[in-house]
């Protein structure tokens, strides 16, 4: 068996290039780029290596760790989990900047390669800079808190490891059921240590995407729970993305007659004009989804965790002998809750349930009460998003305006705050896989580091990225990234005074606005930043509106332009979409203030209607 000597720094990049998937019909990289900020740690050995193969795995330099491994996080949904970007970075609070957006990817089953410089394997040059010591434990290295937010974790200490572990580490991204961040911490003597590798490590390789069938038994089961509902309904989550299942998922429900609700995840697996299209479930969905699911007996949850934004904590469902089939990849997410449990990917395991079904299909009466419903939500959208002649326009004003201009191919990015809420009920999905809102780890930052990565993926689309000045003022250098890359962004940046969302949540359960919104916080000195001066010294352009029709003649402006563009909108504090369902959160049960008594009173009645196992 033939060897080539390399570092392990250099091995390890050489198996990453080597490495291919199929996109689309094309055979392309699976690890496309890296988002790298070095450091001691990774500059000398993981960053000499990678300058060696810019012209086929382009290194990308990011301002921050965590934004840049956002970033790559979004790639990845875009993708659809098809190709993965790498994130490097050194040591210390380098690493440590990272963990934020493993969890992103872990809560949203997202692949991610994080590769951290560590410690000396020698443990001579001991401690070294930025080294966290532990007393009793001297293995444990701050990269350890990335083993809760990833899927595969090991820290290399000898160059041949690297043979067992990388394979690994790419099969655990790979894979359906346990797609995650895989973590890699690399000891800074052992990354530049030589080993002679066997060539056939570095062989290319073309990896597919396993697509597991549902065991027929189960298969059965499932059948005949769907065979005997008078009020079917289908909650279509991410995991139908994933698949590439949108097609399969809009067969299935218009054979069989049934409505569709998306979760937050799942949102534009259909078009909003869709004849199945009910809206979307839970704390942030629609009217029209969360009154079906208050009277569905069979609930099918396709490709979702049925996290408690989807499922109002629990209390959406509210038939006393209603059902759930789990189809879904993940054997942990499928026999959540005393489902029905249907272990398989979406798109092969829809036409089988299909065929079982047969020609069976759901009452007309219950596909008219869902076709009304939704008509009432439409109606309910019609008149938030309406423009008025107020002061300050609500959000759903804002994305309103931004929607009746939106393109088809436009793709439409939130992630925190006020704004996932007023995007999910108001935004009218024009074509499949147009929306991204990341609301499994509801990652202030994301907004914008995020729509870099996204655009990264999709270049030829529009990338709208909505964001509140809470979350811009957390994270907002990938501005300057955007300019820097040449990924042109659209940034509509809403500024109500703070964290007003929080803040409705603080007033909704008896509390007074308490250091939320700038007005209600410690403050010497109120000043109020100009977002448009900021961002501009990024090299974005940048434009402040004053109302709507300003909005319009700006977006305009903002298509037509060559580079990153910022769109500065204030916008109304308190002035939502209703729509909600309910949601558990700790109110205190002791209070001097009589509204929080009569809240936790509230609250209580609310924990009735909550279901356990369903």
């Amino acid at each position: 068996m033939g060897t080539v000597r390399l570092t392990m720094a250099q091995a390890l990049v050489r198996y990453l290039v080597a490495q291919r998937t199929i996109l689309d019909g094309q055979e392309v990289p699976l690890f496309p780029g890296v988002f790298a900020i070095f450091g001691h740690g990774n500059v000398t050995c993981l960053g000499e290596a990678l300058e060696s193969v810019r012209d086929v795995m382009p290194t990308w330099r990011g301002q921050n760790e965590q934004s840049m491994a956002l970033a790559a996080v979004a790639f990845a949904k875009a993708k659809r989990r098809r190709q993965i970007m790498v994130a490097a970075s050194s040591i210390g609070p380098g690493a440590t900047n990272m963990v934020t957006a493993a969890g992103v990817a872990h809560a949203n089953r997202l692949p991610i390669l994080l590769l951290s410089g560590d410690v000396f394997a020698s443990r001579i040059p001991d401690p070294v800079l930025q080294q966290v010591e532990h007393f009793g434990n001297p293995t444990t290295t701050v990269n350890d808190a990335f083993k809760s937010v990833t899927r595969y974790w090991d820290r290399l200490l000898r160059p041949e490891q690297l043979i067992s572990s990388l394979p690994q580490a790419v099969a655990t991204m790979l894979d359906p059921a346990d797609c995650g961040p895989a973590f890699l911490g690399l000891a800074q003597d052992t990354q530049a240590e030589a080993y002679d590798y066997p060539e056939r490590f570095f062989e290319p390789r073309v990896h597919t995407i396993r697509r597991p069938r549902p065991d027929s038994d189960d298969l059965a089961a499932a059948t005949a729970m769907l065979s005997r509902a008078e009020r079917p309904l289908i909650v279509a989550g991410g995991g139908v993305h994933y698949s590439g299942a949108t097609a399969e998922l809009a067969e299935f429900a218009g054979r069989h007659n049934i409505p569709v609700v998306e979760t937050i995840a799942g949102r534009a697996c259909m078009t909003w004009d869709d004849p199945n299209n009910a809206g979307t479930l839970g704390v942030i969905g629609s009217a029209s989804a969360n009154a079906l699911a208050a009277e569905a007996d069979i609930v099918l949850a396709v490709g979702t965790r049925l996290q408690d934004f989807t499922t109002g904590s629990w209390t959406v469902f509210q038939h006393q002998a209603v059902r759930i089939v789990s189809l879904n990849t993940a054997r942990h997410d499928a026999t959540k809750h005393l489902s029905q449990s249907l272990i398989g990917d979406a798109k092969v395991s829809l036409p089988e349930l299909s065929a079982g079904l047969g020609e069976w299909q759901a009452p007309q009466a219950w596909k008219a009460k869902a076709k009304s419903e939704y008509a009432s939500w439409l109606n309910e959208i019609d008149s938030a998003t309406a423009p008025t002649n107020a002061e300050l326009p609500s959000y759903a004003q804002v994305v309103g305006v931004a929607n009746r201009l939106a393109e088809p191919t436009d793709l439409a990015l939130t992630a925190a705050g006020g704004l996932p809420g007023e995007l999910t009920k108001n935004w009218r999905v024009k074509s499949v896989g147009s929306f991204d809102c990341e609301f499994g780890f509801s990652c202030m930052g994301y907004e914008i580091a995020g729509a870099w990565g996204a655009k990264m993926a999709n270049p030829d689309r529009e990338v709208m990225t909505f964001c509140g000045d809470g979350s811009y003022l957390m994270m907002n250098s990938d501005i300057y990234s955007s300019v820097l890359s040449g990924h042109k962004l659209i940034v509509i940046l809403c500024d109500n005074g703070g964290f007003a969302i929080i803040n409705r949540l603080q007033n909704f359960k008896g509390n007074v606005s308490f250091n939320n919104l700038l007005a209600d916080c410690k403050v010497e000195n109120p000043v109020r930043v100009d977002f448009a001066q900021h961002a501009a010294s990024m090299g974005a352009m940048t434009e402040e509106v004053a109302g709507l029709a300003d909005l319009e003649q700006a977006l305009g402006r903002a298509r037509a332009a060559d580079r990153t563009y910022v769109i500065v909108i204030k916008t109304h504090p308190s002035q939502w979409t209703p729509g909600d369902a309910w949601w558990d959160v700790g109110v205190p049960q002791v209070s001097e203030r009589a509204q929080v008594r009569q809240a936790a009173a509230d609250h209580d009645e609310g924990k009735r209607n909550q279901r356990i196992g369903v």
